[in-house]
């Protein structure tokens, strides 16, 4: 899911690449409605590095930032194709959030905790359970506060306020066609 989304986020055009029916570029229309699209679901949040970056913000300010990260390393292991590379990434996620003596410890049920030995031979899928169940529990406990948090609600009152804003460029055009038709 994660990768289906990098790689239509890798197909947009960039900002000044898009314009509106008139020829002028929308670039600012392109960040607005962003918090809109955060909060049709975490999934939405999880696919904007904006947004990844706020709700780590805001877990960091829950103590619970670990989750996310978590989310992100399996992620990006997902992608590994390198057997080596892929028992690296395996030990680092374990020591970081799974072992007993992880420094960043996630909260998973203690019958999904992963023994050692299966480092030895990963592959791609080896911590979907353990993400899958912190997956839900951002989505069922941190996202919906993230919502109604102070963090976002700000960033969506500036989102707003800017788009209540008009355009100078747009404005000076308008003014222009009325003075010389």
């Amino acid at each position: 899911m994660f990768n289906r989304a990098v790689s239509r986020l890798s197909r947009k055009r960039p900002p000044s690449d898009i314009h509106d029916s008139d020829g002028s570029s929308s670039s600012s229309h392109q960040s607005l409605k962003t918090t809109a699209k955060w909060a049709t679901s975490l999934e939405s949040l999880l696919e904007d590095p904006e947004g990844v970056k706020r709700f780590r913000e805001f877990l960091k300010k829950e103590f619970s930032e670990e989750n996310v990260l978590f989310w992100l390393a399996c992620e990006d292991f997902k992608k590994l194709q390198d057997k080596k590379q892929m028992q690296e990434k395996a030990k680092e996620i374990y020591v970081t959030f799974l072992s007993n003596k992880a420094s960043s410890q996630v909260n998973v049920e203690g019958q999904s905790r992963l023994n050692e030995k299966i480092l030895e031979e990963p592959h791609p899928l080896m911590f979907q359970k353990l993400q899958d169940q912190i997956f839900n529990l951002m989505k069922y406990d941190s996202y919906s506060r993230f919502l109604k948090s102070d963090l976002f609600l700000k960033y969506k009152r500036t989102e707003e306020e800017e788009e209540d804003e008009p355009d100078a460029q747009t404005a000076a055009k308008r003014a222009s066609r009325i003075y010389n038709t």
